[in-house]
């Protein structure tokens, strides 16, 4: 599918109420949930559409809570350029799907070597030299 790079530009808008940028927010959420199976489509995912629904509504659920409207205009803003480079293709699959990436703690190192290497310290070693140095 070819793309036209001002098919999703819009003109930088600024909500002056808390009101006009809940609007904007729903309408950009619903933007969202609707882009899914296409996203998935020109990504090649290997997740189905709901995946990508899902990870985008803990996305706008994270900022749920910020009432700043200087914060939400800009985040508003940064949500239509983020649509716009994945509608428009100008990322990479392994961009998208790190969207995905579970973190996981590495383990943690047991023998001495290993913690020196990873630049972690006894902690009883560092309460006895503090102890002997004081």
């Amino acid at each position: 599918m070819t793309t036209v790079p001002p098919r999703f530009a819009k003109v930088a808008i600024q909500s002056h109420t808390l009101e006009h940028a809940r609007a904007r927010t729903i309408s950009a959420y619903r933007t969202w949930l609707r882009s899914a199976p296409e996203i998935c489509q020109i990504y090649s995912l290997n997740v189905p559409p709901s995946m990508v629904r899902l990870k985008i509504r803990q996305d706008f659920e994270r900022n749920r809570h910020v009432e700043n409207l200087g914060v939400i205009n800009m985040l508003l803003h940064k949500n239509q350029q983020e649509y716009q480079e994945t509608m428009n293709q100008w990322k990479q699959e392994p961009h998208v799907e790190h969207w995905f990436k579970h973190y996981e703690d590495p383990p943690q190192p047991v023998a001495f070597l290993d913690k020196f290497y990873a630049g972690r310290d006894d902690p009883s070693l560092i309460e006895a030299s503090q102890r002997t140095t004081a």
